[in-house]
């Protein structure tokens, strides 16, 4: 399931969201007060600030035979925003992130989180990270790359299919038809992966067509000193491109326009 292709960008990538964080032993700082000095650091290409509290998920506690749900405390979420709302940084306590909407490459993507990183080391020194993460998340859009009556079967492999790989099941009246995994990698990398059709709603409504959903989550977990955070992202990525790669089939892959 490892392509060794070389890497191409694609014209017409079908990637929704791609998302990089990085979590670290909890810094009270960030929390004690505002960020005044990481926003001013990134404040050029990240203008816009909001923050927001968030209610920590309920904790099970305690031994069998008497469990209990603990309410975890509130943390607060900062976020910057660059002007065109296409780039995103969140700030908490516990992790730093960079999430993108309009994904180019991975040259831009790894350039756009130099100055948010650099500012984060800088600014509140962390020992190490204890997890780095890289997530690909793509709505594959036979309308959007003009293949509507062209059968998922051809453009994504078998192995993501489940039934609708079986050319007698019909596309139409397959429901649901997901694939789960999560997998170790090399590097010390880890993955868990999703692929699937699905409806994608943005601002609380569908478009009503059936996208083929393709999501990686690509980590590194265990301690990475900072130093290192970058070669990390760079494994990810790797794996992230020979994964995809060998999912779909040739016809996908021509229909995104390969640049070389």
């Amino acid at each position: 399931m490892f392509s060794t292709e070389p890497r191409v960008t694609y014209r017409k990538n079908q990637l929704g969201e791609v998302i990089c964080q990085l979590r670290f032993p909890e810094i009270l700082a960030i929390s004690a007060k505002p960020p005044v000095d990481f926003q001013e650091a990134i404040r050029s290409e990240f203008p816009q600030f909001s923050s927001r509290m968030e209610s920590g998920a309920p904790k099970l506690t305690g031994v069998p035979g008497n469990l209990q749900l603990q309410n975890q405390p509130a943390s607060i979420n900062y976020q910057f925003v660059s002007a065109d709302g296409v780039w995103r940084v969140n700030l908490t306590a516990k992790f730093v992130s960079l999430a993108c909407s309009r994904y180019s490459s991975w040259e831009e993507f790894a350039a756009k989180l130099d100055k948010p990183l650099a500012a984060f080391i800088q600014v509140y020194r962390p020992a190490y990270f204890e997890r780095i993460g890289l997530r690909y998340v793509n709505f594959i859009s036979r309308r959007a790359l003009q293949l509507e009556n062209t059968p998922f079967r051809e453009l994504i492999a078998e192995k993501y299919l489940g039934v609708m790989a079986d050319e007698q099941v019909l596309e139409a009246n397959v429901g649901r038809s997901g694939v789960d995994a999560e997998l170790a990698l090399r590097g010390g990398c880890r993955v868990k992966l999703h692929a699937g059709p699905g409806q994608v709603r943005r601002g609380g409504k569908s478009d009503g067509e059936v996208k083929f959903i393709f999501d990686q989550d690509l980590y590194m977990p265990g301690k990475v000193a900072p130093n290192l955070s970058a070669p990390a992202l760079q494994t990810l990525h790797a794996h992230a491109w020979s994964i995809f790669r060998d999912a779909i089939t040739d016809d996908l892959h021509d229909a995104m326009e390969p640049i070389e």
